[in-house]
């Protein structure tokens, strides 16, 4: 069974591969990744908080000394508190790439062009076969526009481009007004590839101790339909690879996005409950799936269920809505 697949203008054997998370933290899991079949390997992110260091360390002590932010700064990781300091991510990187033969994927986190910039070249200078930027943007400031966010968003990747050779995926958010604009401006940009989507990780409040309490949930299948969604509607209309991030849990998890349109898929939550062994099966329930629906590739269904080939998509995504809302029935609640 052909599972090959094509990702930034990577050459791969079948699209799963673990995404930016602690898993590649350690080489013997790296390697153990690789062993269960990874198609390539992605970094954890490099914030641009460990980058601008000097800068961040101040923000802890102005927060710290100032009452009304007393809390807030709890809530800000110290520099030390991150997995590698830059320069540490930089040779972890480097022994990844030294340790494995499948491509690595560099992955930086940040919002301004300042301060990780240069590390964009440093990080393919390290080895890395691609880097992907990893957007996380919470608009707070009631005076910043989304066209500021995207016009933002867009001059990091020009500038990012223009300053290494190595393809570029943007990680995205689903919470853009337009997402299917903002994905070919980012065409028209350079971006390589378009990975979706980043979690946001909503913060809880502990009313009693009037405290906010943050956790990370990790993702379950039903994570996986907004990804389903969006992937279905872009697919054919940007030249950037695709890429799922989030919810794929099983063989027709991955299945469902790859129907949708994605190139690669990438596994994170499934991983850290299940081991780096999981990836084998689910590579191998993958293969059989398709021999028993008759397939000769995976090829032939990436891409069958998204709305390319539809002449009016928003009268199908709106008809679904309805159809969903009016099939409903109260079936004797509240007799």
């Amino acid at each position: 069974m052909d599972l090959s697949t094509t990702y930034l203008g990577l050459t791969l054997p079948h699209p799963l591969m673990p995404g930016a998370s602690p898993l590649v933290d350690d080489l013997d899991m790296v390697r153990r990744l690789e062993d269960a079949g990874a198609a390539a390997i992605v970094m954890r992110s490099l914030f641009e908080e460990q980058i601008t260091r000097s800068e961040f360390s101040s923000i802890h002590y102005l927060l710290a000394r100032s009452k009304s932010f007393s809390d807030a700064v709890s809530l800000l990781p110290l520099p030390e508190e991150f997995a590698f300091p830059p320069d540490g991510y930089l040779e972890h990187l480097a022994r990844v790439k030294a340790a494995v033969s499948v491509p690595v994927i560099g992955s930086l986190n940040g919002t301004t062009p300042k301060g990780w910039l240069d590390f964009a070249s440093r990080i393919q200078q390290a080895g890395a076969d691609a880097l992907e930027l990893n957007f996380y943007h919470v608009a707070t400031d009631p005076d910043e526009s989304g066209d500021d966010l995207e016009r933002r968003l867009l001059d990091v990747v020009r500038m990012v481009k223009a300053r290494v050779t190595i393809p570029v995926a943007v990680k995205l958010s689903p919470f853009f007004s337009s997402l299917p604009h903002l994905a070919q401006q980012l065409d028209a940009a350079g971006a390589n590839g378009l990975v979706l989507f980043n979690r946001f990780y909503q913060a809880d409040i502990d009313p009693e101790a009037r405290e906010v309490v943050a956790r990370l949930n990790l993702s379950t299948s039903q994570d996986l339909l907004l990804r389903v969604r969006w992937m279905a509607i872009l697919a054919g209309h940007v030249q950037a690879s695709l890429a799922a991030s989030g919810g794929v849990h099983t063989s027709l998890d991955a299945i469902k996005v790859m129907m949708a349109g994605a190139h690669a898929v990438q596994m994170v939550s499934a991983l850290l409950q299940h081991g780096p062994g999981y990836l084998a099966l689910i590579v191998k329930d993958l293969e059989r799936w398709l021999e028993r629906q008759g397939f000769g590739s995976l090829q032939e269904v990436r891409a069958i269920m998204s709305l390319e080939e539809s002449r009016n998509p928003a009268a199908i995504e709106r008809g679904n809505y309805a159809r969903v809302l009016q099939a409903w029935r109260l079936n004797g609640l509240g007799r």
